[in-house]
């Protein structure tokens, strides 16, 4: 099937929506009913008493009261926690708080013990349990009641660091660390590298206007195989098209209507960029933290100089060039630039904390440190955003001492003798 990667793609997408476990919720209340008719006749009267199961019905108003309430109050906590992100750091980061795993756990825990109390209720005033088959809806209720103790427990602990500084920066921090390493082991998506200018040939073009979200590879191999055609793709996810912009270039063979659709559809458009699958997101969202912390209105040079020590982490990463067989033989990737990673994660930092040299000596030792680790792979990247450097510095004014300082860290002064 040919669509079966952006299929899986929106599937994991989809998965992590507080919705889908709700759902989870509300069909553990119609198990719970099945599964009461189904031992209803084996079930003996006196194990409700004995149970405690008569009771079951306070339980479950107890349960759809307070739930309400205290999933009003944990939303408002939330909100709260993105807002600060957003604030004292930056709106990109805001998402991957909305995509925390144990925060969406505890809120779908909340509301799904809610909807299964509603449920439980509505089903017992309808008549629907008998008095043997109660302790079933018991049983459950309990099993319920465990679960929203243990999200409790979990939400308190997790709120200790939720949404502060340190909190944002590290999970941005994993989250391009982990697209960076997933394009380091496959560095072309699975197809050839493109390391030439595009040739002539059909051109595919966008119908509409956003971000590559995801390149559906088996997709566009398949239409390859199926047409004979080598495919020379244009972008990659991040990058920003337009209705009319070229999507790929198409060689070999002349795809008709049907097959132009279907490589469009391959490639998912959608309005922002997300982590996942753009290594250069994250980096962005790092520096752009970097460079709220260094504006005037915060002063907090002390978090850019976090930030730099965590770039460096993540672009160590990036140690040896890997060229991996191709899956995709007949398809032909754009290659990420080191010089644009570079430049995503240090230029602005160098711009915006020029005048500071604290901040500069910092940046400095970590891009010779990069450069260190991998000269082959960064050296001419390295070297540029260091002349970059400089050159700030001496705009900004920078007193001689200091740059005299700046020009005796090891490593300097070989590249730049003046």
């Amino acid at each position: 099937m040919q669509n079966t990667g952006r299929y899986l793609w929106l599937l994991h997408n989809t998965l992590r929506k507080i919705w889908v476990r709700v759902a989870g919720f509300a069909l553990l209340a119609i198990l719970s009913l099945v599964m009461a008719h189904l031992f209803s006749g084996w079930l003996p009267v006196e194990l409700t008493q004995r149970s405690g199961a008569a009771v079951v019905e306070d339980l479950l108003t107890i349960l759809a009261t307070s739930m309400l309430a205290v999933t009003t109050f944990s939303l408002s906590i939330a909100v709260s926690a993105f807002a600060a992100a957003a604030n004292s750091a930056t709106p990109r980061a805001t998402a991957l708080l909305q995509e925390d795993n144990t925060t969406q756990n505890v809120l779908a825990t909340f509301i799904g013990s809610f909807v299964f109390s509603l449920l439980g209720l509505i089903a017992l005033s309808a008549g629907l349990y008998d008095e043997s088959s109660r302790s079933v809806l018991f049983a459950f209720t309990i099993v319920v009641i465990v679960w929203v103790i243990v999200a409790l427990i979990r939400w308190t602990n997790h709120l200790m660091n939720f949404g502060r500084m340190g909190d944002t920066l590290g999970r941005v921090e994993a989250a391009a660390s982990d697209s960076l390493a997933a394009r380091i082991q496959n560095p072309y998506l699975g197809g050839k590298p493109l390391l030439s200018s595009l040739p002539q040939g059909q051109r595919v073009c966008a119908a509409s206007t956003g971000y590559v979200q995801h390149i559906d590879m088996p997709a566009l191999q398949a239409i390859a195989d199926k047409s004979g055609a080598n495919l020379y793709l244009c972008q990659l996810p991040g990058h920003f098209v337009y209705n009319g912009k070229p999507l790929m270039v198409i060689t070999g063979a002349q795809l008709d209507s049907e097959a132009v659709s279907a490589a469009c559809a391959a490639i998912v458009l959608g309005t922002a960029r997300t982590f996942a699958e753009d290594p250069r997101f994250g980096l962005i969202v790092m520096a752009e933290i970097a460079s709220r912390a260094l504006s005037p209105a915060v002063n907090d040079p002390g978090t850019a100089i976090d930030v730099v020590g965590r770039l460096l982490r993540v672009l160590s990463r990036w140690s040896e060039k890997n060229e991996p067989e191709p899956s995709f033989p007949d398809i032909h990737v754009p290659v990420v630039s080191v010089k644009d990673l570079v430049t995503d994660a240090f230029r602005p930092i160098a711009r915006d904390g020029a005048a500071l040299i604290e901040v500069q000596c910092r940046l400095i030792k970590a891009l010779l440190a990069l450069k260190d680790q991998a000269p082959e792979v960064f050296g001419e990247a390295v070297n540029a955003m260091l002349a970059y450097i400089l050159d700030c510095m001496s705009v900004a004014g920078v007193a001689s001492a200091d740059m005299d300082e700046v020009m005796k860290i090891d490593g300097m002064a070989q590249l730049f003798n003046n």
